[in-house]
Parts: C-alpha cells; structure tokens; sequence
C-alpha cells in the first residue's frame, strides 16, 4: 500500500500582504499529479488545511475541487484531520457528503480510529487521527497545574493515552498509521509557525507517539525533517510553500510511505516545484548593485527580501522605482555604515531601544526621542510579539 503524507497548506496564507492563490493552485495540480504517477492508493493531510478559521471563499472552492480531483472522485482516499489554525466544526461540516467520495476528515479528537478498505488490497488503512490537541478540543485543563514540567507530563500522558486508545484494535495484518498536528520536542521550526502554546510546554516527547504503527504522520512544522527517538517511523511532510524568509533555501516536498502489513514502511521525499522560492539580496555594493541584478532578472520568479547597504535613506521614488520593476520586491532593508560595524552576534544583543534611537537620529537628522515616544514604541513592539 502507497500513502502520501503532506500538511500545512494554508490555503488563504499571504505574504506581505501579497496574494497567492495561483501558487496553492500550482501545487494542488502538482499534488494530483504526483498521485497519479505514484499511483497512490490513500492520501493523507495532517492539519492546517487553511490559514484561518474564516478562509476566503476563493480558497475554500479551490479546497473542495482539489480534494475531489485529489479523490480521483472516490477512488482515492483522502484523510484531513484539522489543524490549530484550522475551525474543526467548519472544516468538517461538509463531512457527511464528503465521506461519500471518500474524504474523511475529522476535525475534533475522538478514541475512534478509521478504518478504510483500500481497492486492491487485501489489508485495510487503518488510522489513528488526532487532530490539533489543544485544551479546549481535548475538552479538559492543564492550567490547574502550576508547573511547567507537571503541565508537560500531563500533556504527554494525555496524549500517550489517546493514541493507546486509538491503537489499540489495531493488527499486524494491516496498514497501520497514526496521524496528529502537534510540536513534538526537538522538532525544528521556523518563524512561520505560530506557537502552539505560550511557554513551550505543551509539546509532546517523541517517545510518547505510537509504536504498534508502521508511520505517524506529523503536521505542524513547516520544515520537512524525520522524528528521532520515536518508537515507530514518524517524520512532519512541512508546508508545500515557504511562507518566511527563514525558510528561504530549504527544499519543500511531500512525503511516500510504501507499507505492506508486519513490515517495516519505506519511506521517502517527492520534491516539489511549484510555489515561488523565498530569496534573500544582500546588496553590499549599494543600488547599483541591485540594478545590476534586476538587468540580469535574477530570481525573476522568486519573492525577494534586500538588505541594501547604503550611505543615506533612500527615497520613496529609489523604492517604488526598484519595486515597480520587481514586483515581487517585498521588504527593502537598508543597512547604514554605523550598522555595518555592528554584526553577527553582537548586534543582536543590541537593545531594541537602542536601535529605535539610532533610527530616530537617522530619520530626523540627528534629533533625539523623548522618554515618552521611546515608551510608546516599547509598547507597540510588546504588543506585536504579544499577538504573534
């Protein structure tokens, strides 16, 4: 049996502000395809199948016709459990006439696994779905708990406990995968994921994912990356677009699972080629420098960060000029020579204070800000990282 693993789409996600729908559209058609040249037997989507729990409905009919084409129209199974950015009850509203094409998607935690007959087999695809475990989906509270290594030993036990319950039918002569969105300790993310729970405590260790499985299909991460020192194969497919520039360079890509019943799964990455790469300039040569790429339409595909170092600010006219021959152009970062002395670790341990002051005296030509104008920054900024 060949299982397909893929997560975190994000159907509706912007970047900067900047649509890109044609790109979710572009990997759905590459998705379909790699089905069908893998001849894929079930499909399975671990979480944050939108970006919100109130998508555009642009993007919702490109997620129905997806999934239908995705289907094969029946033939094909596709399993969805929701995410934490996903709304479980809206997600899976449509779950009755769904199921009847064969897409099921499960969009609260239950004890029931999923048992799905596969065409050609003589072993069922048995899985074990735990959507996005929060404390309200898992109608119960860790807050009670006082401390943070208590709250994770409750959390892990809990979550050990639903998977024991979820697995516990299951048989060496099936097809046998488990499936969850959750931060599972010492996975490496990115600045694109949103923290599960303030504090980091409400992970799970590795060794608390199932171990009667022959995969755990992970969702949550955007990076694709294997778990270490879990008792079963278990490994996050990440995102099929990079949606930071801190994931620029790394490779976006779904993940086969070739399994037969009582043997050990084999496991590999398909890598996509769709969704524009994220792309960081570093002009240390100044304008002239990014004219020079933009004459030779470097990364003319690709969204671009640029840090440019500069003697002075650069007009608004330099900034609509450059963004107006690349459109894709998003965050223009000039870097000035008082900047340049300070890098690499040292200059992060700038005091953010500091570094409003210093941008201050730029902007205004040498003035100094006030105790208050200083606060109020302060504020924002901790407000903005509050709400991130």
């Amino acid at each position: 049996m060949k299982l397909l693993h893929t997560s975190d789409w994000h159907i509706g996600r912007t970047i900067e502000g900047r649509d890109r729908h044609d790109e979710h559209e572009a990997f759905f058609n590459e998705l379909i395809e790699i089905a069908e040249d893998e001849k894929i037997d079930a499909v399975l989507m671990a979480g944050d199948v939108f970006d919100s729990v109130n998508p555009p409905a642009k993007g919702e009919e490109l997620f129905y016709e997806s999934m239908a084409r995705l289907s094969d129209h029946g033939k094909r199974p596709v399993v969805i459990i929701a995410g934490n950015h996903d709304h479980p009850e809206r997600l899976a509203a449509a779950r009755t006439l769904l199921r009847k094409h064969r897409i099921y998607i499960q969009g609260y935690p239950t004890i029931h696994p999923l048992r799905i007959p596969i065409e050609g087999s003589e072993a069922d695809l048995c899985i074990a779905g735990l959507p996005y475990p929060s404390e309200s989906r898992l109608k119960e509270s860790f807050t009670e708990i006082n401390d943070e290594l208590a709250i994770r030993e409750a959390y892990d036990l809990r979550i050990s406990d639903i998977f024991n319950q979820l697995t516990s039918s299951f048989s060496n002569k099936d097809i046998c995968v488990a499936m969850s969105h959750l931060f599972v300790a010492g996975g490496s993310s990115t600045e694109s994921e949103r923290p599960i729970e303030v504090g980091g405590a409400y992970t799970v260790r590795a060794n608390q994912l199932p171990e009667n499985v022959h995969y755990t299909a992970l969702g949550h991460l955007h990076r694709p990356q294997n778990i270490h020192r879990s008792k079963a194969p278990a490994r996050y497919a990440g995102s099929p677009l990079a949606f930071s520039f801190s994931e620029a360079g790394y490779a976006k890509s779904v993940t086969i699972v070739d399994a037969l019943p009582g043997e050990k799964a084999d496991i590999r990455e398909v890598f996509l080629q769709s969704g524009r790469p994220l792309v960081k300039w570093k002009a240390t040569e100044g304008l002239a420098q990014v004219h020079t790429w933009m004459d030779q339409r470097l990364d003319a595909d690709a969204w671009i960060e640029l840090d440019i170092h500069m003697k002075d600010t650069p007009s608004m006219e330099d900034i609509h000029r450059l963004k107006k021959h690349y459109p894709r152009l998003l965050n223009i970062r000039p870097i000035f020579p008082e900047q340049e002395q300070i890098s690499g670790p040292e200059r992060k341990h700038v005091a953010i204070d500091e570094l409003f002051k210093q941008f201050y005296e730029r902007q205004t030509g040498g003035a100094s800000p006030d105790e208050d104008l200083t606060h109020l920054f302060l504020e924002i900024v901790n407000e903005e990282e509050g709400a991130s």
